[in-house]
C-alpha cells in the first residue's frame, strides 16, 4: 500500500513534470496510461478516486534515480552543457561515448529539470510507425486517427509554436535506415526553431562513413546537418569512481579499491560501478538496493 507521504511525493514531481509542456493536458498525453482527469485530481489533492495501481503506474513513469545518488562526473557535465548550448542556440550535434558513461543519465536529468526538452529513446526493432508516436507521446501531441503523415506533421506544427525547443535521440544510432530519415526532415522543418542532440556510441561514425562511400541515400544529409563532426564525451575517471563511492555511502576504503578494481577492468562502465557499490554496501551491512538500474547508456 502506498502511503500518504509517498502519494505527496509523487503529487510534487508530477507537479514539476506539468511545467515541462506547454499544458496540463499535453504533459498527460506524454504519460502512458494516465488520462488529464487523473492528473487533475492528482495534484488538487483529490485522492480518493485514484486506484493503487494508477499511483503505481505514475510512480514509475516520472520516479527515476531514487535511492541512488548520481555524481556530477565530466562527462555528466559536459553532456549537460552541450544540451545546453543545443538548446539556447537551436542547433544539431550528435554526441558519442562508450556504454556506460552516463549520456543518458545526463540527458534524462537535463530533461526532467527544463522546459519544452524530449528526450526519445530508440530501439533497433523501431518502425518509422513507432518512431513517430513514440515521438507524438513525448512531445505531448494527440495523434489517435491520423496516418503517420499526418501525425508527423503535426508533431512538427506543435515544435515550432514552443519556446527553445529541444528533442534528443537517445541510442540514435540503432535505428534503421528508412526511420533515421526522419532526421533529416526534422531538421529540414525545424532549423533554426529547436535544437536536435543525437546520442550514441562512436560506432555510428563507421556506419556514417560507410553510407557515404557507399553512396547510400541520406547518409551525407545527415552527416551534413551535424556539421560533419562528431562530438566525443571525456571517459570517466577512476577519481570519479572514488567519489561515487562516497556520494552513495561507501566509505571503506578496502571496499573503495575493490570498486575500482572492478570498474577498471571494464572502462569504469557506470553500469558496472553501481552493482559493484551495492554489492560492496551490502558487504558491509549498510543500505544499497541492487534491484534499481540507472540508465548510464
Amino acid at each position: 500500500m502506498i502511503i500518504e507521504g509517498k502519494k505527496t511525493q509523487i503529487r510534487d514531481r508530477v507537479a514539476l513534470y506539468v511545467q515541462r509542456y506547454p499544458s496540463q493536458n499535453m504533459a498527460a498525453n506524454s504519460l502512458k496510461g494516465i488520462s488529464a482527469a487523473t492528473l487533475s485530481n492528482i495534484l488538487n489533492g483529490k485522492w480518493d478516486k485514484i486506484s493503487e495501481e494508477m499511483w503505481l503506474r505514475l510512480d514509475a513513469q516520472i520516479v527515476k534515480h531514487e535511492g541512488w545518488q548520481i555524481f556530477s562526473t565530466c562527462a555528466y557535465r559536459d553532456m549537460t552543457l552541450y544540451l545546453g548550448d543545443s538548446q539556447a542556440q537551436s542547433s544539431v550535434m550528435w554526441v558519442t561515448a562508450p556504454a556506460g558513461t552516463g549520456k543518458s543519465t545526463a540527458a534524462a536529468s537535463y530533461a526532467a529539470l527544463n522546459p519544452h526538452v524530449y528526450r526519445l529513446t530508440c530501439a533497433s526493432d523501431m518502425t518509422r510507425t513507432d518512431f513517430v508516436h513514440e515521438l507524438a507521446r513525448q512531445v505531448g501531441v494527440r495523434t489517435s486517427g491520423m496516418s503517420v503523415r499526418e501525425a508527423f506533421s503535426e508533431i512538427l506544427r506543435h515544435l515550432v509554436t514552443l519556446d527553445k525547443p529541444l528533442l534528443i535521440f537517445d541510442e540514435a544510432d540503432k535505428l534503421a535506415d528508412s526511420v533515421m530519415y526522419y532526421f533529416i526532415s526534422i531538421y529540414n522543418a525545424l532549423e533554426d526553431r529547436c535544437g536536435i542532440v543525437f546520442l550514441s556510441t562512436a560506432a555510428i561514425k563507421k556506419r556514417i562513413r560507410h553510407g557515404i562511400e557507399r553512396d547510400k541515400k541520406g547518409y551525407d544529409e545527415l552527416e551534413s546537418r551535424v556539421g560533419r563532426r562528431f562530438v566525443d564525451l571525456s571517459p570517466v575517471y577512476a577519481k570519479e569512481v572514488e567519489q561515487i563511492c562516497y556520494a552513495n555511502g561507501l566509505q571503506d576504503r578496502n571496499a573503495i579499491n575493490r570498486v575500482k578494481s572492478d570498474a577498471a577492468e571494464y572502462g569504469n562502465d557506470l553500469r558496472r560501478v553501481k552493482r559493484a557499490v551495492h554489492r560492496e554496501l551490502r558487504r558491509l551491512g549498510l543500505s544499497g538496493d541492487d534491484n534499481q538500474e540507472q540508465e548510464e547508456a
